[in-house]
């Protein structure tokens, strides 16, 4: 099993707050630091000093780290156009030396939108569906060749596909809880399926369909790994978890219930039941980025007994 420290900026971090927990992500042995794609804040927190930009941060650590994986749980397809999408992330790739991932989707939060500018189109998901096709189009390109694509909402003509990522293919992630569509286009385009906050049973529903999808695609189901995110609430005891809770706003019941809350033991534990379902990978998601002995905690005594 897989772990991965996710974080959402948009609740409140710096650049350098991030960089310290990539590197602790990275001392620590973790697989990967993935991050949200958000401008505005959620719910009843401040969200100073303010949003730090997905790809940016990215490539900013791509220099300063060394050997975890770096990704995006989801880059919001309303922010980018697709062609200057796989320009970004085939540099951040480079400039990682090949430790890029990328997670797409459509977009959701309309209100962050409303607050930047940025249009909120009806139709995401069939944009979505031409970003995906435009932005893995482009990096499968041969050298020296030109891409053409000409869809409903995007249109191509004679680009050099350049530049190139370091990799020879740049894993691509696709995630949600839509039972037709969004098996589909992981089926057509992913390398990995996210199931975002779900319980065990939703999951391995959704499982199930990417799975059908992908051999109705002519894929074996097994060709997709299998992912989940899940906000992460690790103490020594019930005090130890209270407090982390609360330092998020939440209940610890509630996260047992919802996440992966509770002892080191009782957060194995139910690892491991996503596991039996297919999950392969977990991504934790850290909201407490000040607290460095969280993860200490759960690099010891959790991804201890995984690996």
């Amino acid at each position: 099993m897989d772990l991965r420290i996710f974080t959402e900026p948009q609740q409140g971090a710096t650049y350098d707050t991030l960089l310290t927990v990539a590197k602790a992500t990275e001392d620590l042995g973790f697989d990967a630091f993935f991050r949200s794609d958000h401008y505005l804040r959620m719910g009843s927190v401040d969200g100073l000093p303010g949003p730090t930009d997905a790809w940016i941060t990215l490539a900013g650590l791509a220099r300063e780290t060394k050997r975890i994986r770096l990704g995006t749980l989801m880059t919001a397809g309303t922010f980018r156009l697709p062609g200057v999408l796989a320009i970004q992330v085939a540099q951040v790739d480079q400039m990682s030396g090949g430790r890029v991932e990328l997670g797409l989707g459509a977009g959701w939060f309309e209100d962050e939108h409303k607050a930047y500018g940025i249009p909120f189109p009806k139709e995401k998901l069939a944009r979505l569906e031409e970003q995906l096709e435009i932005v893995t189009g482009l990096w499968a390109t041969e050298l020296g060749k030109t891409y053409d694509f000409h869809g409903t909402y995007y249109d191509l003509t004679d680009s050099p596909a350049l530049p190139k990522p370091a990799q020879a293919k740049i894993p691509v992630l696709v995630g949600g809880h839509g039972a037709t569509r969004t098996p589909r286009l992981a089926a057509k385009y992913a390398d990995e399926f996210n199931m975002p906050f779900a319980s065990i049973e939703d999951s391995e529903r959704q499982f199930g369909r990417v799975r059908a999808a992908a051999e109705a695609a002519g894929r074996s189901g097994d060709d997709l790994t299998y992912s989940n995110a899940l906000v992460v609430c690790v103490g020594r005891d019930e005090k130890e978890v209270a407090r982390r809770a609360a330092a998020i706003g939440r209940e610890a019941d509630e996260l047992k219930l919802n996440g992966l809350a509770g002892s080191p033991a009782e957060v194995v534990d139910k690892i491991g039941r996503y596991a039996e379902i297919g999950a392969s990978r977990i991504y934790l998601q850290i909201l407490d980025l000040d607290d460095l002995d969280h993860l200490e905690l759960i690099s010891s005594q959790v991804q201890s007994q995984l690996s």
